[in-house]
């Protein structure tokens, strides 16, 4: 017999006469299920961030595994829990929009609206997924993964910094791209610095929820470290900016919540000076003169992107009912390109505007509705999350996600499949329920 749950609120898997031994099987299959979830998230940015048809197509055959593995997981208890969540209700609105447009010919290129159609059921079963495997999972597992990620951020940091100095503007050097942008397993420097401020606010909440004489505590700091140098390297203006919101938010809450650990504050500014003097040391000069000419220049930077944003407005304006077809920028956009270039424009360099374009007035409804519930679902009862390391790591999930959401203003990390998968995660991570029962 199977017994199946749906409960809203605090959702807790409920064993029918499981015979002894059971729970041990379900346990073991769900930390298989975690592993291999793990793996796809680190592998996808190596792949060139997963752009590809044969990454991210290996991408959504990997999360259907994960899923499956959690589904027999469930079988093997006999009892199957449902975790629900308020952002089904948009996934499920954009994926419904994917449809229509698909279905009844409103989208102006019918191949790349059903590849994002693909791309949608796939974060959609990735964000199902990760909430139900650990809304129920221990604080070591919590642990493990923070852990994993946090390892992950260092040797990623590493390697950019490495290919930046031994092969610059070569992919592991070997490939040369036509982007001149070329940082880390990217072809755009833009797509680094925002897996990296996704990521370093978990590694920075992990080394917050140990204690201060825990022999890890100082590798987490020296992993935030790298990781920031790595990003000055970048070049990306928007990743630096986004990285700094998210230092604030951290320094906010750990100066309002009462925390212990007011002193990360210190640590943490010295830390980002040092960041900073030991690029600007390590830089052969080249960024920091880029950085200069926007200065003194700044239409050089923004110009060809406010000329986008102009022309994705105006394809808005036209398509206002129904939009041009998601995953249709591209062809759209050459009647109403005013940007002089030899290079394809595939996206619009601001993941809101491109969105109206391509969504159209359902844009304004889905955007803002997607955002307010992701605000209020992780940031309420935020006390409460923090009494835990758990708790920590989730905060950290959705600062990550903050930063993602402002770098989107000036890029296009969001359709990069690699950055959008572990955008989903740490959303899913975020917004599971800060009342649920831990044993911690």
């Amino acid at each position: 017999m199977l017994e199946v749950i749906v409960d809203r609120s605090r959702l807790r898997p409920i064993p029918v006469a499981a015979p002894q031994g059971h729970h041990e099987s379900e346990s073991g299959l769900w930390s298989i299920a975690r592993t291999l979830l793990l793996a796809l998230l680190m592998a996808a940015p190596l792949l060139f961030g997963a752009v590809q048809p044969w990454a991210w197509g290996g991408l959504a055959i990997g999360v259907t595994c994960v899923l499956l593995l959690w589904g027999a997981g469930c079988v093997r208890t006999r009892s199957v829990t449902f975790l629900w969540s308020p952002l089904y209700l948009p996934l499920i609105g954009l994926i419904g929009l994917a449809a229509v447009q698909l279905r009844s010919g409103l989208s102006v290129d019918r191949l790349a609206t059903r590849e994002a159609e693909i791309k949608l059921v796939t974060y959609a079963i990735l964000f199902f997924v990760v909430q139900q495997l650990y809304e129920a999972a221990s604080a070591a597992a919590w642990q493990i993964s923070a852990a994993t990620v946090a390892v992950y951020v260092f040797l990623m940091a590493l390697f950019a910094i490495v290919q930046f100095f031994v092969s610059p503007g070569l992919l592991y050097g070997v490939f040369q791209p036509p982007s001149i942008g070329v940082f880390g397993p990217y072809v755009n420097h833009g797509n680094y610095a925002g897996l990296m401020e996704m990521l370093i606010p978990v590694a920075m909440t992990l080394a917050i929820s140990l204690r201060w004489s825990h022999p890890a505590k100082p590798f987490l700091l020296f992993v935030v470290f790298m990781a920031l140098v790595s990003v000055f390297l970048s070049g990306s203006r928007a990743g630096l900016i986004s990285v700094a919101i998210e230092f604030g938010i951290v320094g906010l809450v750990l100066m309002t919540t009462g925390s212990d650990q007011k002193h990360l504050l210190v640590i943490g500014m010295l830390a980002a000076a040092l960041a900073f003097g030991f690029f600007y040391w390590l830089d052969p000069g080249d960024v920091w003169e880029r950085w200069g000419e926007v200065a003194s220049k700044p239409e050089l930077a923004f110009g060809s992107r406010d000329a986008m944003a102009v022309d994705s407005w105006r394809m808005s304006r036209d398509h206002l009912a129904h939009g041009v077809g998601l995953g249709a920028f591209e062809t759209a956009y050459t009647p109403y390109q005013t940007v002089v270039t030899e290079l394809a424009i595939d996206y619009a360099h601001n993941d809101y505007v491109q969105f109206m374009a391509e969504a159209g007035i359902w844009a304004w409804i889905l955007a803002p509705v997607s955002i307010g519930l992701f605000l209020v679902l992780s940031f309420r009862h935020l006390s409460l999350r923090l009494g835990g390391s758990s708790g920590w790591l989730e905060f950290g999930a959705a600062v990550g996600v903050c930063g993602l959401l402002v770098h989107s203003v000036s890029e296009f990390n969001l359709h990069i499949p690699a950055n959008a998968a572990w955008f989903t995660v740490l959303g899913a991570w975020a917004t599971l329920p800060a009342t649920r029962l831990r044993h911690e």
